[in-house]
Parts: C-alpha cells; sequence; structure tokens
C-alpha cells in the first residue's frame, strides 16, 4: 500500500496517541466500584499475575466498541503504597515517568487557577525537538483518596487527527509485604479519518506488531497474540507500566542520577520482551532521551512552576 511522507507522518502521530494513556463512556472494559472493585479484581486474576508466560506481576487487557479503544495493565509494584501515593500525587512526577516512553519528547505541568494542566509532547519515536510534536493537554485531578486506595485520572477533549474523550486511569491499593496492586489504563475514541490513518500504519509501519494477550493458537500449539489497534494499547499500558516501577525503584538515588538510572532501567524492562516492545538500540534511545530531558527541563523553566513538588489536593 502505497503512503504519502505526510500520511506517514500522521500515522506516526496515531500510532503515539496510542501510547498515551475510555472514552467516558467506554462500557466494553472493566467498571470498578473503587477500592471494593480494584480488590475484587486482584482476586479475579492472582493466579495470572502470579505465574504467566511473561515471568512479571502483569495483567494486560484491551477492548475496542465501537469507535473507542481501550488499553490497560494491572500489575504489582514491589513498593509500599504510601510511597507510591505520595509520589503519584504530585503532577510532576507523571513527566518524569511519560518521558521515559519512545514517543513523548516533552513534557510539563503548570497550575491553571483551582486545577493542574498536564502536556505530553507527543511524536515520533526518533528525536524531536518540542515545536515539531503534538501537544495532548491534560486536566489532571485525584478522584478519590482513601488510607487504602488511589484514583488519579487524566482527561483531554481533544486529540490529534479528530481522536477525542482521551482519558487516563492510574488506580493503587495496598498489598501485603509492601507491595501495592495497580491499574494502568488508557482510552480514547476516533472517527473516519483516525481509522484511515491507523489502517495505513498498519499495513506499513505497524504489520506484524502485537500486544500481550493469547487470541488463539497456531498449528504448532503457539500462543498467537492480539494485533492491531489493542495491540497498540496493550504494548503501551505495558511501557507505562515499567516506567512507574522504574521511576519508583530509582527514587534511592541522588536526584542528580536519577534520570540517568531510570531511562537505563525502563529500557532494561522492556528490552526482556522484544517480541512486543522493541524498537531501537539501548545506545540509541539514551541519546535521543537525553536531549529529550534537557528540552523538557528548559520548557518547565519558561513555565516558572520548575519542579515544585506541589502535592494535588
Amino acid at each position: 500500500m502505497y503512503v504519502t511522507r505526510a500520511l506517514r507522518l500522521r500515522v506516526h502521530t496515531i500510532a503515539s496517541v496510542c501510547l498515551l494513556w475510555c472514552a467516558s463512556a467506554f462500557s466494553a472494559g472493566p467498571l470498578h466500584a473503587g477500592s471494593e472493585g480494584l480488590l475484587l479484581k486482584y482476586h479475579e486474576i492472582k493466579a495470572d499475575l502470579l505465574k504467566n508466560q511473561f515471568c512479571i506481576p502483569i495483567h494486560v487487557e484491551s477492548f475496542e466498541e465501537d469507535n473507542s479503544l481501550q488499553g490497560g495493565a494491572y500489575g504489582i509494584i514491589e513498593h509500599p503504597f504510601n510511597d507510591l501515593r505520595s509520589m503519584l500525587q504530585v503532577p510532576a512526577t507523571w513527566c518524569d515517568i511519560a518521558l521515559l516512553h519512545f514517543n513523548i519528547k516533552a513534557c510539563t505541568y503548570r497550575k491553571l487557577k483551582n486545577k493542574w494542566l498536564v502536556t505530553f509532547y507527543s511524536g515520533r519515536k526518533f528525536y524531536q525537538p518540542p515545536q515539531d510534536t503534538y501537544q495532548l493537554k491534560y486536566d489532571y485531578r485525584i478522584i478519590e483518596q482513601q488510607p487504602e486506595y488511589l484514583k488519579i485520572s487524566l482527561t483531554a477533549d481533544h486529540g490529534p487527527l479528530k481522536t477525542k474523550d482521551y482519558r487516563i486511569d492510574l488506580e493503587a491499593m495496598p498489598l501485603e509485604e509492601g507491595s501495592t496492586f495497580v491499574h494502568f489504563s488508557y482510552a480514547y475514541s476516533y472517527g473516519s479519518f483516525a481509522r484511515m490513518a491507523m489502517k495505513g500504519y498498519f499495513a506499513t509501519l505497524g504489520r506484524g506488531k502485537f500486544g500481550f494477550s493469547v487470541v488463539n493458537t497456531d498449528s504448532q500449539g503457539s500462543p498467537v497474540y492480539v494485533s492491531g489497534t489493542r495491540g497498540v494499547m496493550e504494548r503501551n499500558a505495558v511501557r507505562y507500566y515499567f516506567a512507574i516501577q522504574a521511576y519508583m525503584d530509582t527514587l534511592k538515588f541522588p536526584k542528580e542520577k536519577r534520570f540517568e538510572k531510570r531511562v537505563s532501567q525502563w529500557y532494561d524492562l522492556t528490552d526482556q520482551h522484544q517480541k512486543q516492545l522493541f524498537e531501537m538500540s539501548k545506545e540509541e534511545y539514551l541519546t535521543y532521551k537525553k536531549q529529550e530531558h534537557a528540552n523538557q527541563l528548559m520548557l518547565q523553566r519558561q513555565l516558572g512552576q520548575y519542579d515544585s513538588g506541589e502535592v494535588v489536593q
């Protein structure tokens, strides 16, 4: 299928859009009733978390209904709930987490009156300066905060290629022995223009890529993984699960060393699942991220709210 350079750029954009973190009326996905719902889900998938073919405590789901997509990852983070909660309540943390992803070129946060705005600069997987990216602006809110439950949402009305109804949700609850059960989900709605771009992507650059859910077995009995748009959502949900893990794991280092340790660990975590997650060499990734991190710091300083560490109330 012939794809022009302009369309390829748009295809890259919609692929990177799938990375960002359902549609508010998305009925096919799991519906949680706060802490009780998340606890029920944990018991439902506990066996899969403790033993699966990927050898990591994670359970991945994706759904597609009409013109809406949702992907999510449930997993165990080996850090206490209170530590995770204290970090995720700070908008700056989300920018540090988001930047680890291949397609996020920068992220900024700022307070506007009584609300926080978090902006993802989304682009291609290779290096791009912020001015060449798409800015997806999220409203950041703590939906619920209890002694043993946390829910944070980021929502955006509109995205590139006439996509809309973006929603990122993060739920967390404590487990025994100082670990935390987390659920990260991302969803959006799309129309005919985005559908055409996605079709072009999967016919070219996205051909042969797949997710984590097993949908069948082949003639040799090997698993057949979900592909297409659901595969994109699953890959990126897992990437963000690893981003949260890498962020928490590297807090033990001095502040000036954390970024270097964080990007290295994130790459190593994703590299263990090359069939789904490989995009480039570690050397390339670290080089691009060093440049993009410098751009992010510059943009944040320009906003005059650099590294405020302010907790959302």
